[in-house]
């Protein structure tokens, strides 16, 4: 399948009046051509089920190069899957898209991909450590909902505990930044941590909360007891 076809079945889905209302809600630029989301979605799982992992990378590549709102979700969508191998193409290239990110729905399903990618391969963790010194506000951002898996695990391991640690250091670096996304990505990931270690959340906004923006100390601690 080339990007052509996959765009033509996009388009099959569009309905009218939806691509103003996506715009707006999502603050586009760039072209919406009004797809819901149930539609990519079911594209894109036929897609996966079809397509060898070197044709999904190519596709999802391709698909992101157009700078369709939809297209680039459908990209992301494309490499949303926990068993993936060979997977460093995949990998090299949701790392390659980082630096386009400027919308949370498209920098949001992208990061999803690139959980999958983490978790099969922990040691990616020190890549990601990197964005956390970005002038790039998204990328920024992005080291911290990418790696949103460690937040979840109940019982984790050593090795996952000093990922969780180590995400928390950069969260602490975060607390002075004033982007209101920034503050929204550290209260997101302290208030799912909270869920499954509460003393680490507790710990750390006890030690860094005073210097966060009220509404995002509030979020972070809408789970504890």
């Amino acid at each position: 399948m080339n990007v052509s076809e996959a765009l033509a079945q996009l388009r099959a889905h569009v309905e009218p009046g939806r691509a103003e209302q996506m715009a707006a809600y999502h603050k586009q630029t760039r072209p919406v051509i009004g797809v819901p989301n149930t539609a990519t979605n079911d594209l894109t799982k036929h897609w996966r089920q079809v397509l060898s992992v070197p044709d999904r990378v190519a596709l999802a590549d391709a698909l992101w190069r157009t700078d369709i709102f939809e297209a680039r979700i459908a990209a992301a969508k494309l490499l949303t899957q926990a068993r993936l191998r060979p997977d460093d193409a995949a990998w090299a290239l949701i790392q390659s898209w980082v630096a386009d990110f400027d919308s949370w729905a498209i920098a949001d399903h992208a990061c999803m991909a690139g959980q999958k990618r983490l978790t099969a391969d922990p040691a990616r963790i020190d890549a990601v450590e990197t964005w956390t010194q970005s002038p790039h506000m998204w990328t920024r951002r992005a080291a911290l909902v990418i790696t949103l898996p460690w937040t979840k695990q109940n019982f984790p391991k050593p090795r996952e505990l000093e990922v969780r640690d180590r995400v928390l250091g950069w969260a602490a670096g975060y607390v002075d930044d004033p982007e209101w996304f920034i503050q929204k990505a550290v209260a997101w990931w302290l208030r799912d941590l909270s869920k499954h270690d509460p003393d680490r959340t507790r710990a750390f906004l006890e030690k860094h909360g005073d210097r966060m923006k009220p509404f995002a100390r509030k979020e972070a601690a809408k789970h504890l007891p």
